[in-house]
């Protein structure tokens, strides 16, 4: 499929896959096999993730030219990659229950999950062995469905939800004190129809890349290393990415075929992110472990498809208050001219109508909160009746929703004219911890 080296899928001695299956062992552990183990005690652990992933440091550069294939991105640094990097084009989205009671357990697992991580976004396999290595009896530490592939610039990130801090009343890990304010269930909003089974979790994981299956490996293999210590609880698959994160990207469309994030929050902007994106260290008390970090909104959106393809053109632009072709503001100008709400037409109504999207979302209207966005198309088949199971899933980085989200939301469920074309069916909420240092695991500070 491709001539890049087969970098998943390097067994430590070639014997262990030639020979006869009755004589095949588990390859002499290597330094190398040492440090970067699966399933090694804690001092392993951590001397993998110091030693074995240089590769993955903010300060690693590639020594040349990196194609859209073979491009990696730093897994450790002052922040999660997958938040600022630009917006790759697939998307495999995960929320999991943690099914233990034991804190010892939960933090394992952030410590397996740190070092497979670190791994598969610089185009290693899960584990040290690799798919195809290790006992002839025993199950692989790889999946091996990504033998082959590039790394497809495949970013991890992962985030806590509200319920593993406390849970029907219960704290079951010790961490019931640390709950930022902010991180609360996402209110039940106007013309919301969740599907319980699509909200909420304890932890999630959000793997992009511009390899579907490249995305897919991560999760499967993250989900594999959790077993019996969390289970997935609802998943989402995204293709088309629905806004930009640089400006070296153009602006997407989405599945009404409209431009997407068009004033979305760039990396190129650090002063926007530090005001609307990053946790400042001050935000709250019980939250420090969380500072650097982000809040993740995710809300899986159905569009009633075959509605709006029957709604004229005019209809369209006005709900949206942008035109079609281009992406201008209805008020004049181009894509990124900044609408005009006061201007009106020959009827004396306003261009931009009053209950379109772009004015109810604009952050003149909202007391100038923003957010940056990272969400993706989805297209889950059909329903019993023909229709799409199509929408937009919706994700996007803020520093605190209650200011950022929830408000926003609230007026858009009351009066947004997109609401006669859409429906809310899943909801979550996550703290997204800041970047993870080298000899360090996902959510250190909140376990320290």
């Amino acid at each position: 499929m491709t001539s890049t080296p087969d970098v998943r899928d390097q067994p430590a001695e070639t014997e262990a896959r030639t020979a006869p299956p009755e004589t095949r062992q588990r390859p002499p552990v290597s330094r190398r096999g040492l440090l970067g183990a699966a399933g090694a005690g804690l001092a392993g652990l951590a001397a993998g993730a110091a030693g074995g992933f240089a590769l993955g440091s903010q300060e690693a550069a590639p020594s040349q030219p990196q194609t859209a294939g073979t491009r990696t991105y730093p897994f450790y640094g002052e922040h999660q990659a997958g938040i600022l990097t630009p917006v790759q084009d697939r998307l495999h989205f995960a929320a999991f229950d943690v099914i233990t009671d034991s804190r010892t357990e939960l933090v394992q697992l952030l410590k397996d999950w740190t070092i497979a991580a670190a791994r598969m976004t610089q185009g290693l396999g899960a584990g040290e062995l690799g798919p195809t290595a290790g006992p002839y009896g025993a199950p692989p530490d790889d999946t091996g469905e990504a033998i082959g592939l590039p790394p497809a610039g495949l970013t991890i990130t992962f985030g806590f939800g509200p319920t593993v801090f406390r849970k029907a009343g219960k704290d079951r890990f010790g961490l019931g004190d640390l709950r930022p304010a902010a991180l609360q269930r996402l209110p039940h909003f106007p013309a919301d129809k969740l599907d319980p089974l699509k909200s909420d979790g304890d932890l999630c994981i959000q793997a992009c890349a511009d390899d579907p299956q490249v995305a897919v490996h991560a999760v499967r293999n993250l989900a594999r290393i959790a077993f019996g210590r969390a289970a997935i609880r609802w998943s989402q698959l995204g293709f088309g990415r629905t806004s930009s994160t640089s400006t070296g990207q153009d602006t997407a469309r989405n599945l009404m075929g409209f431009k997407d994030g068009t004033m979305n929050l760039k990396a190129e902007d650090p002063a926007a992110i530090d005001a609307h994106v990053w946790v400042p260290a001050d935000a709250d008390s019980k939250g420090q472990w969380l500072a650097g970090g982000s809040y993740l909104v995710a809300r899986r959106i159905n569009m009633t498809i075959e509605i709006w393809d029957r709604q004229p053109l005019s209809e369209q632009e006005r709900v949206i208050g942008r035109t079609k072709a281009e992406g201008a503001p209805m008020s004049g100008g181009s894509e990124f001219s900044q609408p005009d709400f006061a201007v009106k037409g020959s009827d004396s109504e306003p261009l931009v109508a009053t209950d379109s999207h772009v004015r109810m979302v604009h952050p003149d209207h909202n007391g100038g909160a923003k957010m940056l966005r990272r969400g993706y198309n989805f297209v889950d088949g059909s329903d019993g009746l023909g229709r799409l199971d199509a929408g937009l899933f919706f994700l996007a980085y803020v520093r605190d929703p209650g200011t950022h989200f929830i408000p926003i939301q609230m007026k858009l469920g009351l009066g947004d004219g997109l609401s006669e074309y859409i429906q809310h069916t899943g909801s979550a909420l996550f703290a997204v911890p800041p970047g993870i240092a080298q000899g360090e695991h996902v959510g250190q500070a909140l376990f320290s």
